[in-house]
């Protein structure tokens, strides 16, 4: 069941260095460690820098989660000593600078208090007094009245990303941008880097039959992508067509980053993007693992290890062991054990294997996770698709119908090769870093 050396060399091509430097340019291709010595900046730390020149005059409102903090010496209140890490939404509410007058949460809610699925609805913050809108899974009109409601002019995004296409707050970004053009708004976006590195985008892209909240328009499922970046993406190829027109849109990048920078290369704050994101290890599983929500096995939610611990009742070491002959790059398993505190096999104890990447610069999550469920289809009698799910997270119905009719991983990929090739392509127009 290993894969082929050539399948496998064409495989990492779209993740490795190589890659890399064809389509970002020879700085590209350094190694993520070198840029220790390097200090990124996040776009709302240049934002604050310039004195919040972009906002200037304007009646703003800020899309954002707790993730939306600086690393300190961008505030006021920093240059006196007495800032750190805050959240962004207490230092421009507290700078006469900008005239902060609304907060729209996503997904999980702006405190992040709201489980997968959730959101905090509409209330007051206590910190600012602001008022905090629900945004989470609106869209078009219904998203577009809110922001009319709120009485803002500008609409800025500023959340940290994952890197995978079934993440929600890129389509809160992209149903943002929509809403804006509908609402007369103007819309700024704030870089933050892909904790994963913008290297190049594998897995399957997106069939708009499976559009929903969890992909809306046909992205790869690991799309090596920022935040701008996306936002560029989407003006240019999306927003037109559901709105009408691109939205007004300006967007401040990042300085000191690069495409093979993984997260702990940036010297910036980890803050969980959701419940589920503890740390960066989880994000470089997710964009394979995921895909487990779409059957009856735990994805290791109610763990400290989401989305790397995956297992359900009657598995054991048969799982890791088979994961094992595949021989996938820069991943080893083991068997293990747990039992949830929360979500499927909740209290139960329950087999199944834990991921260890020993090598991220090959490591390849999306080509993981089809392994994964290749061999637990074959091992265990129970296996079961949430079918309508999976597909929305593949974004396609091949990749469950394939592995229904026993193909293997090497097959599998090769389904969404063209597809994702053409995605390459396009994705490469909107590049911005090195």
């Amino acid at each position: 069941m290993a894969l082929s050396r050539r399948v496998l060399l064409g495989q990492l091509a779209a993740t490795g260095a190589a890659a890399a430097a064809v389509s970002a340019g020879p700085a590209a291709a350094q190694a993520a460690p070198g840029a220790r010595g390097r200090r990124v900046r996040t776009g709302f730390d240049r934002l604050a820098a310039d004195g919040y020149r972009l906002l200037d005059g304007r009646r703003v409102g800020i899309v954002t989660n707790p993730t939306g903090v600086t690393r300190g010496g961008t505030s006021r209140a920093s240059e006196t000593g007495r800032g750190g890490i805050r959240h962004l939404v207490d230092v421009m509410h507290a700078d006469p600078r900008v005239r902060l007058t609304a907060v729209f949460g996503p997904e999980h809610g702006f405190r992040g208090t709201a489980q997968a699925g959730g959101s905090e609805g509409r209330y007051d913050d206590p910190a600012t007094g602001l008022p905090v809108y629900d945004t989470y899974d609106k869209s078009g009109r219904e998203l577009a009245d809110i922001f009319t409601a709120s009485g803002v002019d500008t609409v800025v995004f500023d959340i940290q990303d994952v890197g995978a296409r079934f993440y929600t707050y890129i389509w809160t970004l992209y149903d943002c941008m929509v809403a804006a053009v509908l609402a007369g708004k103007r819309l700024v976006v704030l870089d933050r880097p892909n904790p994963v590195t913008g290297r190049a985008a594998t897995g399957p892209v997106l069939d708009r039959r499976y559009s929903s909240f969890v992909g809306r328009e046909p992205i790869a499922q690991a799309h090596g992508m920022t935040v701008v970046e996306l936002a560029l993406l989407f003006n240019g190829e999306f927003v037109p067509a559901a709105a009408g027109r691109p939205v007004p849109l300006e967007t401040v990048r990042m300085t000191g980053w690069r495409r093979t920078d993984f997260f702990d290369a940036t010297g910036l704050p980890w803050v969980p993007p959701s419940p589920n994101m503890p740390t960066p290890d989880t994000a470089l599983a997710y964009a394979g693992t995921c895909l487990f929500e779409g059957t009856n096995l735990s994805e290791g939610r109610g763990t400290t290890r989401p989305f790397e611990l995956l297992g359900a009742e009657g598995l054991d070491r048969r799982w890791a062991e088979a994961a094992t002959e595949l021989d996938l790059p820069g991943v080893y398993f083991r068997e293990a054990y747990f039992a949830p505190t929360f979500s499927k096999f909740q209290g139960r104890t329950i087999g199944g294997l834990q991921l260890h990447v020993h090598d991220r610069a090959v490591f390849d999550p999306v080509l993981t996770g089809i392994g994964l469920l290749v061999t637990v289809r074959r091992l265990w009698k129970d296996f079961a698709w949430r079918a309508d799910h999976f597909d929305r997270l593949a974004g396609t119905d091949t990749v469950r119908t394939m592995i229904d009719a026993g193909a293997g991983v090497e097959e599998i990929a090769g389904a969404w090769a063209e597809r994702l090739g053409r995605f390459r392509r396009v994705r490469e127009r909107y590049l911005r870093y090195p």
